[in-house]
């Protein structure tokens, strides 16, 4: 099903951004929001990572798509620009050789743990309880943003900008993000379990196993585990 996978859902939001330069500065609104998305690279972890169930997130700007208006090479395209309904040079004279976007765009796009219902409601809530001030930063250059002040006007606006979604990130299962750090956490440490037992008698290795799991506590799912966000060992 379109934007949902399981219980994994993918979410794709493109806002548009104000044209012209925020005031009193000589930067345009979407240089303003590209400088402030790449400031996020000298902090020591995304404010996405305050943000429940997040599996992956990618913000980017989008300054234009280029798309041609008039035919192209395949054959549909041929025999139309051939025998067309309305006479070609009428056709060309009317329809622009480009068509181009009337503003750049803030694209926001999102994998998460979405559950069985299917839907970006209780993600865009919990997105909004963490880390609102950031949200804030961010789409208040955008068009419309002006009028949301609360979780509920955000989802609103959130789905009022979303685009269909097919294609998913394919390094995750769908489960809840806790279980997939968990068992990231457990595939690590049981690594570094294997390699120091080596050579070590069956009694030895019984004892430490058991010393094991009662250090890395499998039915925890909050502690010890990786935490959202990391990438490093």
């Amino acid at each position: 099903m379109a934007n949902s996978s399981g219980n994994a859902y993918g979410l794709s939001i493109l806002s548009p951004i104000k044209n012209g330069h925020v005031p009193g500065a000589e930067i345009s609104f979407a240089d303003f929001v590209r400088n402030k998305l790449q400031a996020w690279n000298s902090e020591i972890n995304s404010p996405m990572a305050l943000v429940p169930n997040t599996y992956l997130c990618r913000f980017y700007v989008l300054d234009d798509v280029v798309t041609e208006s008039l035919p192209g090479g395949s054959m549909p395209d041929t025999w139309s620009d051939i025998l067309p309904i309305v006479p070609d040079n009428l056709r060309r004279n009317v329809i622009p050789t480009q068509d181009r976007l009337h503003s750049r765009y803030l694209v926001f796009c999102c994998n998460f743990y979405a559950g069985p219902d299917g839907t970006p409601d209780a993600y865009l809530r919990g997105m909004w309880e963490a880390i609102n001030g950031r949200i804030h930063d961010i789409w208040d250059n955008c068009y419309g943003f002006e009028n949301v002040h609360h979780a509920d006007e955000f989802i609103a606006y959130m789905k009022k900008c979303q685009r269909t979604t097919s294609l998913f990130f394919n390094g995750s299962t769908d489960q809840p993000l806790a279980e997939q750090l968990k068992a990231l956490y457990m595939k690590q440490e049981f690594t570094k379990f294997a390699l120091e037992n080596q050579g070590l008698s069956a009694a030895a290795i019984r004892a430490n196993y058991r010393a094991f799991m009662v250090r890395t506590q499998l039915n925890d799912l909050q502690s010890p585990s990786w935490q959202p966000g990391q990438y490093r060992l």
